[in-house]
């Protein structure tokens, strides 16, 4: 019978393993470029619709909400249904509102269809769940956080692509109006596509699809009980909300920053659009390589049998987190702030890496909850921060806040320790 892989082949799709490992990057790649298609174009937006900055904020705030909920939601459905039934859906649902954000007529249809395009954000949990089902506890960080990383990088993608793709359709002879509207389309049929391909050529675990292991009476290990047992397990383990309040503070800036970069570039420091969106996708793009560096380090960290090593190492990441964010909000012109988010981005996304190091080690009873809830944290942040700078009305007042509440929440790392009992345990599986 199949087990998890022990080491990854990147070149190799000849095994269950490493196709997943692929394809999830990928649908995740395409998902994230779609939840954040609409960030570098909202300049063009904000003009044609005339937002006011509240509006703005609703509609950031918005584009996070939802998938707080639905990362809750999609955890124990992986358990349950298996990663692969659970992705396909997801895609095919969430080509939905991506499709129709494009026609939207008015703020109000426009917050709508921003606030469903969210759920494409829980794509990173179901991303998660099937490299940690595929892949051994000595390779497990560095699969997450490479096949995470890449995936994430789809945000960055978007910023710089989705103005370039916006010009091209105006170069047609169309009006603006009509160019990111048609630019919007792009992600919505990626999506579809992806979906057809995810559910024909991938597999739930290494041993094959859940539905059939089930009926042949094999134990699954992360997806035996499914469901709401699997979110009540996870949600008594009191790491796993320690981690909630981490993930929030990494992922939830990055989202955040996401929404707000390319605007924040064009508006403060004067850049045009196509230059806000390099400035501004040049972060995303640090996800290609930081937050796969992050799960292999913490996976080195741990290589001598100490579980504890993975918080330790987080905690150090977070600080470093922290500093960046507040040199950023400090930056005196265009050049310092971009090399100032490119060192702060540097930490966020190696610590969302080495988070999700430490995730399968939490309770192998229920990874769907745990990895869902843990997700739903970083959805959680991005919220507040909305809410924060929503209340401050200042940009700038708001990345000097949360660059002390980043460094702050560190602390919720060690505070994650394992025992000694689970360290040895884990010791032993992984040697």
């Amino acid at each position: 019978m199949a087990s998890k892989a022990t080491s990854i082949k990147l070149l190799s799709i000849s095994t269950p393993q490493m196709r997943a490992f692929h394809l999830t990057w990928m649908a995740f790649f395409v998902c994230f470029f779609a939840w954040f298609a609409c960030a570098p174009l909202m300049p063009v937006i904000k003009g044609e619709f005339g937002l006011t900055p509240a509006q703005i904020a609703n509609i950031n705030i918005a584009a996070v909400a939802v998938t707080i909920l639905v990362r809750l939601i999609v955890g124990p459905l992986c358990d349950h249904f298996g990663p692969r039934k659970a992705y396909t859906g997801l895609l095919l649902l969430g080509s939905i509102p991506v499709i129709g954000v494009a026609f939207a007529q008015s703020y109000e249809s426009f917050l709508f269809f921003r606030l469903a395009i969210g759920a494409a954000g829980a794509s990173f949990v179901i991303t998660q769940y099937h490299t940690s089902v595929m892949f051994a506890p000595k390779v497990v960080g560095t699969a997450n956080a490479a096949a995470a990383g890449w995936g994430n990088a789809g945000g960055g993608v978007a910023q710089a692509a989705m103005p370039l793709l916006m010009s091209a359709t105006v170069m047609l002879g169309v009006t603006e109006t009509l160019g990111w509207r048609a630019a919007l389309v792009v992600p919505g049929v990626l999506m579809i596509v992806m979906a057809f391909v995810y559910y024909n050529f991938t597999q739930d675990c290494p041993q094959g699809n859940y539905k059939e292991l089930r009926a042949a009476g094999v134990v699954i290990e992360g997806g035996k009980k499914g469901g709401w047992s699997s979110f009540k397990l996870a949600a008594a383990n009191y790491r796993v909300w320690l981690l909630f309040i981490t993930y929030g503070a990494c992922f939830g800036i990055e989202i955040f920053i996401h929404n707000i970069a390319a605007i924040y570039y064009v508006d403060h420091f004067k850049l045009t659009l196509a230059q806000a969106g390099m400035a501004a996708g040049s972060f995303g793009l640090l996800a290609l390589f930081a937050r796969a560096l992050g799960g292999w380090a913490s996976d080195r960290f741990a290589a001598g049998g100490n579980l504890n090593n993975r918080v330790i190492l987080l905690f150090v990441l977070m600080l470093g987190e922290g500093a960046g964010l507040l040199m950023f909000a400090h930056a005196g012109n265009a050049v310092l702030a971009i090399a100032a988010m490119l060192f702060f981005g540097l930490f966020t996304h190696m610590a969302c890496g080495a988070t999700y190091a430490v995730v399968p080690f939490i309770d192998k009873r229920a990874l769907g909850g745990v990895a869902g809830i843990i997700g739903a944290g970083g959805n959680v942040g991005a919220v507040a921060a909305g809410f924060l700078m929503k209340g401050l009305g200042d940009t700038q007042q708001t990345l000097s806040i949360l660059g002390v509440l980043v460094a702050i929440s560190a602390l919720c790392a060690l505070a994650a320790r394992f025992s000694s009992v689970t360290v040895q345990e884990t010791a032993i599986a992984t040697a």
